[in-house]
C-alpha cells in the first residue's frame, strides 16, 4: 500500500471513528463555553434523565371575580404562566418566554389583564410589562434598560399602581406611580437613598403607603409616605440598630399597622403597633421560631400566617380582631410559601413541597379548614422509593457553639463507607430546610453519595444573635462550622471522612473556595457556583443597588482594617493552598457576584497547574435556569464527582 493510500485509510477511518463518537456524547448548546471538562456520555444522560424530568407548581396569582389562578410552572425550558379554572384542571399556558417567570399582579377589578415582571438572560434588571389576558398581547411599562423594577401595589379601582424602580440612578430604590395605560405619565412620588427600599401596603382611603428601609438581615425600619404631598414620616425609630421591623401592613382600624420584628426577642414574631402611642403588642411570642410571611384578607378579619420551625414551615390562622390562632393541621409537613387570598376572603391559595414531592398549589377553604389540591406536578420517572428523605443532624463547632444541618443518607443498596458531598446555601442568611431533593436523588440513589446541608453560623432562622455571628471580622468563624461538620463525618460510621466534596453558590461558593485552602487536605474536590473569590474585588464589581446592603454583612472595604482583612481571607490571595480538582460555574450576566469573580479564581488556579473545569452560560445570571444548562451543569457534576469523589 504506498503511503499516501495508507494516511487517506487511516483518516477516513479516524472521521467515521470521530463521527461515531460524537453521536454517542452530549454536545454543550450554543450558549454553555466549556472548558477542560471531558466528553459526557449520551449514556450518562439516559441514566440520570429518570431524575430530571420533575416539575413543580407555584401559586402567582388569583382572579378578583372569580375561582381562576395563576400559576408558574414547566414544560419546556423555563417556568411560565398558566391559568388554572378548577382544582387539578387543565393547564393552559399563557406565557412563552425564553426567561423564567415568577411574579405577576392582576389588575384588581376585572381581572381582564396581568402586569409582570422579566428580565433577559438572568441579568435581573426586571422590567415591567401589562398583558391582555384575552389576547395574550404583552407591552412594555419600564424603560427597558439596566433598572429594577417591581413590587407592586395596585389602587383599588386598577386605575394604577406604585411600584419600586432603580431607574433614577441604577442605585437608589425609588418609588413610582403609574397609569399603565398611559406608562409615559409615571410619577416619582419619594426619592430616596438606598437600593433596600419597597412598598409594604397601601391605606383603605389610599392615602398613605407604608415603607420599608432593609438595611440588612439584621436591621430595617418603617415609614409613612402621604402620597399627595410626598412627605415620609418615621413609623418605626430610624436610630435603632440591628432590629428587623418589617412585612407591615394595615389594620382595619385606621391607627394601626400589623408587622413582623424582632424586637426584644431572639426571633420574629408577628406584632401590632398603635400609631398614636407607638405602643407595640406581640401576638405569636409562644412560638420560639421566626414568623417568615403572613397575608391579610382584603377586609383584614383574618389573617394567616407561616413559621419556620427548624427547617420546616407551619401554616396558622388568625382571627384579626380577638388575635387568636391555630394551626392548620390538615396539611403535610413540608415547605410553605406564595400565600394569596381571594378578594370575598373565602380561600386561601398557597404553594407547598414535601421532601418526596416537588412544590404544588394547594387551597385551604374557611371556615372549614379543608385543604383542596389545584395541581399535581410529575415526577418523572421517580418512585417514593428512589428519594433520599432528610434527617436533622447537630454537632459542635470550635467554640461550643450547636450547629445544624440535614443529612440525605445514600441508598441502602450501597454498602461501605459512603462519599459525601456537603452542599452549602448561600445568603449568607439563607438557611436550608427539609426539602424535596429532586434530582439531586441521583446522587444518593445512583450514585450511594450521602449529602449533607449544614446551616452554618449566619444562617436565618436560629434567632438574630445566629444570624450575625458572621459578620465583618468574624466572617472565617463561618469556615469552621464546616471544619467541625468534617470532624464530625469521620466519627460516623457509615460516612467515607476520606471521600468528601464541596460544593456551593453564591455566598455558599466563597465558602466552597475558602474550606478548599483552609482543609485542603481533608477534601477530595470542589465545585463553586457563582461565587465570591474576593470580597474586595466583590464588592467594586457588584452592583450598585446591593453594594451598601452587603457592606452591612461582609464589611465596609473602604475602611483599611477591614480592606486588608477582606484582603487577607480572599480564597483568590490564598490560591498556593488549594491543592485539589475544583469545578467553576458562573452566568455571564450575574448581576450579584459579578463573572469576574469567577474568572480571575479560574486563571490564577490555572496558572499555577491546578485542576480546573470552567462551565459559563452567555443567558444566564446568578445560578443556572434554564433547563438545557442545568441538566448540561448537572451532567458535567457527575462527570466531576466521578472523577475526583469517587475514584
Amino acid at each position: 500500500m504506498h503511503l499516501k493510500q495508507f494516511f487517506l485509510l487511516l483518516l477516513s477511518t479516524s472521521t467515521i471513528a470521530f463521527g461515531q463518537q460524537k453521536k454517542d456524547v452530549i454536545v454543550p448548546n450554543e450558549n454553555l463555553i466549556t472548558e477542560n471538562i471531558p466528553e459526557i456520555s449520551k449514556e450518562l444522560a439516559n441514566k440520570v434523565k429518570k431524575y430530571t424530568e420533575t416539575r413543580g407548581a407555584s401559586f402567582v396569582a388569583i382572579n378578583p371575580l372569580k375561582e381562576e389562578i395563576i400559576i408558574a410552572t414547566r414544560f419546556g425550558t423555563t417556568p411560565q404562566f398558566h391559568l388554572v379554572s378548577k382544582p387539578l384542571g387543565a393547564r393552559k399556558q399563557i406565557t412563552f418566554f425564553d426567561e423564567p417567570m415568577s411574579n405577576g399582579y392582576y389588575e384588581p377589578t376585572k381581572g381582564e389583564s396581568l402586569i409582570y415582571s422579566k428580565d433577559v438572560g438572568g441579568n435581573e434588571f426586571g422590567q415591567l410589562y401589562s398583558m391582555n389576558l384575552q389576547t395574550l398581547q404583552s407591552t412594555l411599562l419600564t424603560d427597558g434598560g439596566r433598572s429594577q423594577n417591581g413590587n407592586l401595589i395596585w389602587k383599588k379601582d386598577g386605575s394604577g399602581f406604585f411600584f419600586a424602580s432603580t431607574k433614577r440612578n441604577g442605585g437608589d430604590r425609588d418609588i413610582y406611580y403609574m397609569n399603565p395605560n398611559d406608562p409615559k405619565s409615571t410619577k416619582l412620588i419619594l426619592q430616596v437613598k438606598g437600593g433596600g427600599w419597597g412598598i409594604g401596603d397601601i391605606s383603605s382611603d389610599e392615602k398613605k403607603l407604608l415603607i420599608e428601609e432593609g438595611i440588612s438581615a439584621n436591621e430595617s425600619h418603617l415609614w409613612m409616605l402621604d402620597i399627595e404631598t410626598s412627605q415620609l414620616t418615621e413609623v418605626t425609630n430610624r436610630t435603632d440598630k440591628s432590629i428587623v421591623q418589617s412585612k407591615a401592613k394595615f389594620s382595619s382600624n385606621p391607627n394601626e399597622i400589623w408587622f413582623v420584628t424582632d424586637r426584644d426577642n431572639e426571633f420574629q414574631r408577628l406584632a401590632t403597633m398603635d400609631l398614636l402611642t407607638k405602643k407595640i403588642t406581640y401576638h405569636t411570642t409562644d412560638i420560639p421560631w421566626d414568623v417568615t410571611q403572613y397575608v391579610m384578607t382584603e377586609d383584614k378579619s383574618k389573617l394567616v400566617f407561616v413559621t419556620n420551625e427548624g427547617g420546616l414551615n407551619k401554616l396558622y390562622l388568625m382571627d384579626s380582631a380577638t388575635k387568636q390562632f391555630s394551626e392548620v393541621k390538615s396539611i403535610p409537613i413540608g415547605l410553605i410559601s406564595s400565600l394569596g387570598f381571594s378578594k370575598n376572603g373565602n380561600s386561601l391559595f398557597f404553594t407547598q413541597s414535601t421532601a418526596d414531592s416537588a412544590s404544588d398549589v394547594y387551597q385551604l377553604i374557611l371556615p372549614s379548614n379543608e385543604i383542596v389540591r389545584w395541581t399535581e406536578s410529575e415526577l418523572g420517572e421517580m418512585k417514593k422509593e428512589d428519594m433520599s428523605k432528610p434527617n436533622y443532624i447537630e454537632w459542635k463547632s470550635f467554640d461550643k457553639l450547636n450547629i445544624s444541618g440535614f443529612y440525605y443518607p445514600a441508598s441502602s443498596k450501597f454498602t461501605g463507607k459512603r462519599p459525601v458531598l456537603i452542599m452549602i446555601h448561600g445568603g449568607p442568611e439563607s438557611q436550608s430546610n427539609a426539602s424535596f431533593l429532586g434530582a439531586n436523588n441521583y446522587y444518593t440513589n445512583e450514585m450511594g453519595i450521602a449529602i449533607i446541608f449544614p446551616n452554618v453560623r449566619g444562617s436565618s432562622g436560629f434567632g438574630k444573635t445566629y444570624i450575625a455571628k458572621d459578620n465583618g471580622f468574624l466572617r472565617e468563624d463561618s469556615v469552621k462550622d464546616i471544619g467541625a461538620l468534617l470532624d464530625w463525618i469521620g466519627l460516623q460510621p457509615e460516612l467515607d471522612k476520606d471521600r468528601v466534596m464541596i460544593m456551593g453558590g453564591s455566598y455558599g461558593g466563597y465558602m466552597t473556595l475558602a474550606t478548599a485552602f483552609h482543609f485542603a487536605d481533608r477534601i477530595r474536590c470542589s465545585v463553586d457556583i457563582v461565587g465570591i473569590s474576593n470580597f474586595n474585588t466583590f464588592l467594586k464589581n457588584t452592583e450598585e443597588y446591593r453594594r451598601d446592603l452587603r457592606r452591612v454583612e461582609y464589611g465596609d472595604e473602604r475602611d483599611p482594617k477591614m480592606y486588608a482583612f477582606l484582603d487577607k481571607i480572599a480564597p483568590l490571595n490564598n490560591t498556593d493552598k488549594i491543592k485539589k480538582p475544583m469545578f467553576i460555574v458562573q452566568g455571564t450576566n450575574d448581576p450579584r457576584v459579578p463573572l469576574t469573580e469567577a474568572l480571575q479564581m479560574r486563571d490564577k488556579l490555572r496558572a499555577q497547574g491546578n485542576t480546573v473545569w470552567y462551565l459559563e452560560a452567555k443567558d444566564e445570571g446568578h445560578g443556572f435556569k434554564k433547563k438545557p444548562n442545568v441538566d448540561f451543569q448537572r451532567l458535567a457534576v457527575i462527570r466531576f464527582m466521578e472523577n475526583y469523589l469517587l475514584n
